[in-house]
């Protein structure tokens, strides 16, 4: 499997990016992609009952830079062409992290290279988004960032 690079830009997410600010997903700077389409998934691995989706969205064209504020809708066409499942709050799009109480959020940005554009209706579920994965990832990477309460 090839690497794929994955550069946030910062290590503590800024306001906008998370639910006290403008709930907007964040730009992921991508290196060394070859691959006929994205996916990218966001989880919350330390949640208490299992790793906690955050954020579902496929078939995106293989570009350098996956653009932030991509709107919460199933059939994504602008700033980029996507398609989004259900993240685990059973919302379509980006649910930014919303610590508090002197909690600590860290989300993983994992995206994957895939041969070709996965053929599953929006609204998925992270389950079937995995299952839809197996035999197509040519290329992986990952990232991550907190957000403090």
């Amino acid at each position: 499997m090839q690497k794929l690079t994955v550069n946030l830009g910062f290590s503590e997410f800024p306001p906008p990016y998370t639910c006290s600010g403008g709930n907007r997903s964040p730009a992921l700077a991508l290196k060394g992609v070859q691959c006929a389409s994205l996916a990218v998934v966001a989880v919350n691995p330390f949640e208490p009952c299992c790793s906690f989706a955050a954020w579902l969205i496929w078939n995106l064209e293989p570009v350098e830079v996956i653009p932030e504020g991509i709107p919460p809708l199933p059939v994504v066409t602008t700033p980029v062409r996507g398609i989004q499942g259900k993240n685990d709050y059973g919302k379509i799009g980006y649910a930014a992290p919303c610590p508090s109480g002197g909690r600590i959020i860290r989300y993983t940005f994992k995206v994957y290279g895939l041969d070709r554009a996965l053929d599953l209706p929006a609204g998925s579920s992270k389950d079937i988004f995995y299952t839809a994965l197996r035999g197509h990832v040519l290329q992986y990477g990952d990232t991550f960032a907190m957000a403090r309460g």
